[in-house]
């Protein structure tokens, strides 16, 4: 079995890609008030900033900051699949659906925050994915993301992620 080797930096910034097993899954989104509840149960017991998160159908993409002298992003992960796993209705295992399928893959892709520039590449990819992925053709029309609460703060104007298509339709 291999040995993934995970950054191990307190207080980290990180990015993180969880997919659950079924790809044609819609039960991030179907479910969402049960993900936002294991979310926030989480962080009660195991700090951690959400600087940028969408939730896709299938997948989800998260910026954490850590806090100072904690580096456990994979304990965080691996409770809140649990648990909404568990929302789901689970076998004993908690790994599986009330019909024994799979919820999650087994891991999920991490990437530490190098510094300001990789930290804005990363929050635009987050919200744009929902745009990549051809569910709206502007940012702002997907419910399941941070942008709305980057658009509160001022980070980011509202009309922020128009598919670059689009603007090429009405000659932008």
């Amino acid at each position: 079995m291999p040995n993934y080797i995970r950054a191990n930096a307190a207080g980290g910034t990180f990015f993180f890609t969880v997919n659950l097993q079924d790809r044609s899954s819609r039960v991030l989104v179907d479910r969402i008030s049960e993900l936002r509840a294991c979310v926030r149960d989480v962080r009660e017991r195991h700090p951690f900033l959400i600087d940028a998160m969408v939730v896709l159908p299938e997948h989800v993409h998260a910026l954490w900051t850590l806090p100072a002298q904690d580096a456990d992003f994979s304990t965080r992960w691996m409770l809140l699949k649990q648990a909404f796993t568990r929302r789901l209705g689970t076998q004993p295992d908690a790994r599986t659906d009330k019909t024994g399928r799979k919820v999650w893959q087994p891991r999920f892709w991490e990437h530490q925050i190098q510094d300001d520039d990789d930290f804005a590449r990363h929050v635009d990819y987050i919200h744009f994915n929902p745009v990549k992925h051809g569910w709206v053709l502007r940012a702002r029309d997907w419910p399941y993301s941070s942008l709305h609460r980057h658009v509160r703060q001022g980070k980011v104007p509202a009309d922020w992620g128009i598919s670059a298509a689009i603007e090429g339709q009405f000659g932008e």
